[in-house]
């Protein structure tokens, strides 16, 4: 499936890589692109879905929980519970932004520099490299989100003054230290947060490709449309290589097709995992509108179609 109809030229032109003069209808080239043999497997905890009430059912009666998600070369993606009232360490990332999405309840993010964003189900919220920052869950129900990091990576954490004790990481033992780096910086494609149900919706949003997340190393593109007749499964949709692609769902339903398995419908805030080199496709169902957010580390990365098929979803 067409993670993101967000071609090379138009990613391109989002991350100021290309004038809009260079901006032309795509072409199509023929190339001979490797897949796996065998295809790449799903290994835990990833899996062709994730569905966020299984999610939920399993956790019952529990305030606190994390759920990993996602586990591969390029991210680490958990659903995480937070308690009423409960609040997370101040931290930031050396290297790399961090993202959510908000399933339910409500948290109030703290960012560096920013007024305090009070986001409930559907938001999108993200913080830049560098940039100290963090939550607590308002009202009297936990908040559940989605949180997006690269893999591999360890939080730091501001010196307080008066707070002599390190904190601990397995297999690693933090020391003070000092850097001369600054915090990165928001843009106009990487903003704060976005309201999906009220900046992105009711404006209302045009169908298509929106992407709130993309840097060197990360993309997340909101798609939205309209519910299309499901494709037959000789379209194949497409494939990446050497980089997989995961999607949490924001409205509506959509129909996923991947390699060797029949068509199957995720709802909102289930997560959908496609690993690398395994055909794929993605629909609207339904009726109504739907959304997903597409998460890969290529804002511009390669898309194989089947010729055969004239795939382009």
């Amino acid at each position: 499936m067409k993670s993101r109809k967000f071609s090379l030229g138009v990613a391109a032109l989002v991350l100021g890589l290309v004038p809009a003069a260079a901006q032309q209808a795509p072409k199509i080239w023929y190339s001979w692109s490797p897949k796996p043999v065998p295809m790449t497997p799903w290994r835990a905890p990833n899996k062709p879905i994730w569905r966020l009430n299984e999610i939920m059912a399993a956790h019952k009666g529990k305030a606190d929980w994390v759920q990993p998600i996602v586990r591969d070369q390029d991210y680490a993606a958990d659903y995480i519970s937070l308690a009423a009232g409960e609040k997370t360490k101040a931290q930031f990332w050396a290297d790399d932004r961090i993202f959510w999405y908000v399933a339910s309840g409500q948290i109030r993010f703290h960012i560096e520099g920013q007024e305090p964003i009070l986001a409930s189900k559907g938001w999108l919220v993200q913080v830049p490299y560098r940039n100290i920052y963090w939550m607590e869950t308002v009202g009297d129900e936990p908040s559940v989100r989605l949180e997006v990091i690269r893999s591999n990576r360890t939080p730091l954490y501001p010196v307080v003054t008066g707070e002599d004790t390190p904190p601990t990481a397995k297999g690693k033992v933090y020391v003070k230290a000092s850097y001369r780096t600054a915090p990165d910086t928001y843009t106009d494609v990487n903003k704060p947060v976005l309201d999906f149900w009220g900046d992105f919706v009711k404006r209302p949003a045009t169908p298509g490709d929106h992407p709130f997340v993309a840097d060197t190393t990360n993309f997340a593109n909101v798609i939205r449309g309209h519910g299309t007749p499901t494709p037959p499964d000789s379209n194949k949709g497409h494939f990446h290589i050497d980089f997989n692609e995961f999607w949490v769902i924001a409205e509506g339903t959509v129909d996923y097709k991947m390699e060797s398995m029949p068509v199957y419908t995720a709802n909102v805030g289930d997560v959908v995992y496609a690993p690398q080199g395994r055909w794929h496709r993605a629909s609207w169902a339904g009726t109504g509108m739907s959304t997903r957010i597409a998460i890969n580390p290529r804002p511009y990365g390669m898309h194989n179609f089947d010729p055969e098929s004239g795939a382009k979803q």
